[in-house]
């Protein structure tokens, strides 16, 4: 299994994008993910300077995949979608399926994101013969739908993906919810998202935490955490490990992982297990969460371990 870090999904200015993709290109996180997938209003940085990035990681041994919007709404945003797909050099993950379908028609392998809607065997194999060479698992589906995708049919012909930490993307909107909450229409919100670095907490009448409000899209206010499944996952046969990034503190820890994962410890799952645990209980949120992954509600947490 190896560790790979998602898109960032937030509004960062880009000096920040550009410190943390540095902090990324030295330690040993696999695989790397790049581009705006939320909202094209957000312009602190153009195409050409995620381009830039991914040469620069790539030159540092980094996979890496060009990502794209899950929700195109105008014809800027699918020319945009097209020059991702034509880059050159670069695969790309489709986070919708007009990028499939032009991934498909220029012949450039694919990555299908975790907002395509992939809930069954038939869809992922239909997608393979597309060019879908992996996919990443629906956050709000289980392992057991995942063990059943494994043993039905043939062996798997593509990779698996999981989204192991961060805030877990639920839906998107055409109407954006951030320049909602501050009373300002879409076309004219001022890219008031970017006062939010991990988005907009909205809680219940009862001061609960329920939901994040990140532009257009919603994730979870509690941030999901499979640390201790990492074990289980790689006996089912999981590919990659996702991170969502949401503070530069996630470069750390997905550098951690991988050394774990690319040490002596992955022959020992017992002592990968307790390292995993130990490493796990000194590293969680106040707020977390894996229910899904459990066939529960996704905001429950379950102390359950990969022995469970």
């Amino acid at each position: 299994m190896k560790i790979s870090l998602a898109p960032i999904s937030y509004c960062w200015s880009k000096a920040d994008v550009e410190q943390f993709y540095q902090h990324v290109a030295t330690s040993s996180i696999d695989t790397v993910y790049l581009g705006e997938t939320v909202c094209s209003r957000r312009r602190e940085l153009k195409f050409a300077d995620y381009l830039a990035l991914a040469h620069m990681l790539k030159n540092h041994g980094k996979h890496v995949v060009l990502s794209t919007m899950a929700l195109v709404e105008a014809q800027s945003e699918l020319n945009e979608l097209k020059r991702a797909i034509n880059n050159g050099d670069f695969s790309i993950e489709a986070n919708d399926m007009a990028g499939v379908y032009y991934a498909h028609q220029a012949k450039i392998p694919f990555v299908c994101g975790p907002t395509i809607n992939n809930y069954n065997r038939a869809s992922l194999d239909l997608l393979h013969q597309k060019g879908m060479y992996r996919f990443v698992m629906p956050c709000e589906l289980s392992k057991d739908w995942l063990q059943a995708v494994i043993d039905s049919g043939s062996q798997l012909q593509y990779e698996i993906e999981v989204l192991g930490h961060g805030y877990m993307p639920l839906a998107h909107s055409a109407r954006c919810f951030t320049a909602k909450h501050y009373q300002l229409p879409k076309d004219q919100c001022q890219t008031i998202c970017q006062r939010h670095s991990k988005g907009l907490l909205a809680q219940t009448q009862e001061s609960q935490p329920l939901l994040r409000l990140n532009g257009i899209q919603t994730q979870s206010a509690a941030q999901v955490d499979l640390i201790s499944q990492i074990p289980q996952m790689i006996n089912m046969g999981v590919d990659y490990w996702r991170i969502s990034p949401n503070k530069l503190a996630d470069v750390t820890l997905g550098d951690t992982l991988a050394t774990l994962l690319n040490q002596a410890l992955l022959n020992d799952n017992a002592t990968l297990q307790d390292t995993l645990t130990q490493f796990e209980q000194s590293n969680t949120a106040t707020h977390h969460c894996n229910g899904y992954w459990f066939g529960q509600p996704g905001m429950h947490f379950s102390e359950q371990s990969a022995a469970s």
